[in-house]
């Protein structure tokens, strides 16, 4: 076994960089639609193979926003079911479609595949852009179908500073707890991308940042799948992800 990722427990998969926000806060910066997607069955065989070889504790899907694609959603956390992962996460804004019925049926196949916590990532960045209503929804068919849901909020420089951003998410995870739903720790607003662009008056100048989501390239614990393939310097289109990571070096 590769030493560099002996120790590896988790797997996460961007599914689209497709989105229904257009959020300033965003890594990603500006994107829109037509961007492609992860291939499902690609990403099942990995989840098969890697479950062969390594002790996975955790799963998660996301975006991008990850439920424009559900089909390819549901296959991944089938298998991750399928292999007994015990968490299977999904991080989702809510918003990808009007139509109750729809967002019922998503919900039910979502229940179906194995999915066993919803992170709801509503704050004042996603809500600019993306209305309430059709979020409310998504969550209490959530919420009936007995799937943990929880709310993921962004915070601008961290959860007690007292600006205008953070002002209007705490109004929107007042309106969203009528429902019955609760928070998460939630995350903090790195300065990349469109952070960087629209809100770099929040961040201090002389202060280093380093991504939370940056892994020890000497020990990797997770690995992360792109919407292309791409994964520790190799693609799951072209080879098996264990030979990738037989094959991977710092």
């Amino acid at each position: 076994m590769n030493p560099y990722v002996q120790h590896l427990d988790r797997i996460e998969f961007v599914i689209t960089l497709d989105c229904t926000g257009h959020c300033k806060h965003c890594s990603e910066g500006e994107h829109g639609m037509g961007g492609g997607y992860l291939d499902g069955d690609a990403a099942a065989r990995a989840v098969y193979s890697l479950c062969g070889q390594f002790q996975i504790d955790s799963l998660m899907t996301f975006g991008g926003e990850p439920l424009l694609y559900f089909e390819e959603v549901c296959e991944i956390h089938s298998a991750a079911k399928e292999m007994k992962i015990p968490k299977r996460q999904i991080i989702t804004n809510g918003f990808f479609s009007k139509e109750k019925e729809r967002i019922n049926h998503i919900v039910t196949k979502l229940a179906e595949s194995g999915v066993n916590q919803v992170l709801l990532s509503a704050d004042a960045f996603h809500q600019e852009t993306i209305p309430l209503e059709p979020v409310k929804l998504f969550a209490k068919a959530v919420r009936d179908m007995g799937i943990h849901i929880c709310l993921n909020p962004a915070w601008l420089v961290d959860n007690e500073e007292p600006n205008p951003y953070n002002i209007r998410t705490r109004e929107i995870l007042d309106e969203l707890r009528v429902i019955g739903l609760e928070e998460c720790s939630g995350n903090i607003i790195f300065p990349e991308g469109n952070a960087l662009k629209y809100l770099g008056k929040y961040f201090d100048e002389k202060k280093e940042y380093t991504s939370p989501y940056t892994e020890n390239p000497r020990d990797i614990r997770a690995i992360c799948v792109n919407p292309n393939g791409d994964v520790l310097g190799g693609n799951i289109y072209k080879n098996d992800i264990l030979e990738i990571l037989q094959n991977y070096t710092p």
